[in-house]
């Protein structure tokens, strides 16, 4: 059982206790969520803790949303190897952040239920599996590149081309992985941050 800090103690129960569940160094977590949330009554919840292989290492990533009556609250933490260069002497590192984002820069919500068998889809069950996507419009990256005219021979500067790209989050959630109470949870937010957003004067 992981105590809640005075920091924490501000959150919702069911919110600490499904960090606390995901395992993720919970009590960093729950008091970099409750900084954010800086006190404001959080309407619904999702946690989304990941696993994930690269050549050298095992890497653990949580993602923890949280809608409040006027913002979007997105938390997210991983683990990495220290860096050699600093001055921070430490076997290992977590880094933990967080972007407060108003409802009403929030441009949607995007849902993609996975059904397998759909030939014997159960009506109301919405599938196992959900991806759940929002995006927002606090920041843009302008990703550019030099642009050409399709000559492998010509040297004439053409100038740049690009792309504008705005923020977005996209999280994978299965029942089979995650369990069926998490899935649901997935759910539940996504339907309070859609109505939220929904909202006039939002």
């Amino acid at each position: 059982m992981v105590s809640r800090t005075p920091q924490a103690a501000a959150l919702p129960s069911s919110l600490h206790d499904d960090i606390t569940a995901a395992g993720y160094y919970p009590a960093l977590v729950a008091d970099v969520v409750a900084a954010a949330v800086a006190g404001e009554d959080v309407v619904a919840h999702l946690v989304h803790q990941e696993t994930t292989l690269d050549q050298e290492s095992v890497r653990r990533h949580i993602t923890v949303l949280a809608l409040t009556p006027g913002r979007l609250v997105i938390a997210h933490a991983d683990d990495h190897a220290p860096d050699p260069t600093s001055s921070i002497h430490a076997t290992s590192v977590a880094t933990a952040s967080t972007e407060c984002v108003p409802l009403s820069a929030v441009r949607g919500v995007m849902l993609t239920h996975v059904v397998a068998e759909p030939d014997s889809y159960r009506p109301g069950s919405l599938g196992r599996e959900l991806t759940l996507t929002l995006g927002w419009g606090t920041v843009s990256r302008v990703d550019l590149v030099p642009a050409t005219c399709g000559d492998p021979q010509c040297e004439a500067d053409h100038g740049f081309e690009g792309t504008v790209t705005g923020d977005d989050i996209s999280l994978r959630v299965s029942a089979d992985a995650e369990g069926e109470h998490v899935l649901a949870r997935a759910h539940d937010f996504a339907a309070a941050l859609s109505a939220a957003i929904g909202r006039p004067g939002q």
